[in-house]
């Protein structure tokens, strides 16, 4: 499903910029989009939650009825 992808790219880039935040104490998101608070790195984080939210659904579905829906 076209969504499930697009939350599952959401997902990985939050994973990546809070390892980096981890990691390094780096926020990619901020330092591209001109600091935590900026608008544009609102929108970001506020789709990587939504991402995330989508994807607590992938734990639920029947994978079979999924895998032959594809």
């Amino acid at each position: 499903m076209f969504l499930d992808r697009i939350a599952l790219l959401l997902v990985i880039v939050g994973a990546l910029n809070w390892g980096s935040i981890g990691i390094f104490g780096f926020d990619i998101v901020a330092a591209l989009a001109g600091g935590q608070l900026a608008i544009i790195s609102r929108i970001i984080y506020t789709l990587v939650g939504i991402g995330g939210l989508w994807c607590v659904s992938l734990l639920f579905r029947d994978r079979e009825a999924y895998a032959h829906s594809n």
